[in-house]
């Protein structure tokens, strides 16, 4: 008896190989920046750099949501200085998505939300999301957004929303 068929994959019309030097598009942008948020204004107009949400700790986090080596406790920056960083953050991980994602073809929507998603975790690489979505199993990758929304050892609310927007946009045409 032959064996039964595979249910067929959904698969975006405007899917193609990433271009040379991939750009995060506007949905990404703004779906980051809906969930970093320029976070930690002070009065005076600065921002200042505050503990993970998650753990209290580290890696503490400026502006957009951007951490480094660079981000310590104390640090202080100008709302220009956190958006030179969110642009240049960006093209950084833009890239590694793109390297992660090799030739497989792959949508501008599907793009910013696996930018977003690695922004977040810096998981590209080793997500299991990464690696169905090379083999085209979309519907399949789109699940496994949800599998990250934990942080210090607890599921957080803010994760569960981010993650369902992901998808949602990976999702979309």
């Amino acid at each position: 008896m032959p064996a039964a068929p595979k249910p067929a994959t959904p698969k975006s019309d405007s899917a193609a190989p990433l271009p040379a030097d991939p750009v995060v598009g506007q949905a990404g942008i703004a779906l980051i920046k809906r969930f970093e948020s320029c976070a930690r204004a002070r009065g005076d107009g600065l921002f200042e750099a505050y503990p993970d949400p998650g753990t209290g700790g580290a890696p503490w986090t400026i502006g957009w949501g951007a951490t480094g080596r660079d981000v310590v406790p104390g640090l202080v920056w100008t709302q220009q200085q956190c958006d030179d960083r969110l642009a240049a953050d960006l093209a950084r991980f833009a890239r590694e998505v793109a390297r992660a994602l090799r030739d497989a073809p792959t949508s501008q929507n599907q793009f910013d939300a696996l930018v977003s998603f690695h922004y977040n975790t810096g998981a590209i690489a080793r997500a299991s999301l990464t690696r169905l979505h090379r083999a085209g199993d979309f519907a399949g990758a789109a699940r496994e957004f949800g599998k990250w929304v934990n942080a210090g050892g607890r599921r957080l609310a803010g994760l569960v929303r981010r993650r369902a927007a992901e998808a949602e946009l990976y999702l979309a045409p």
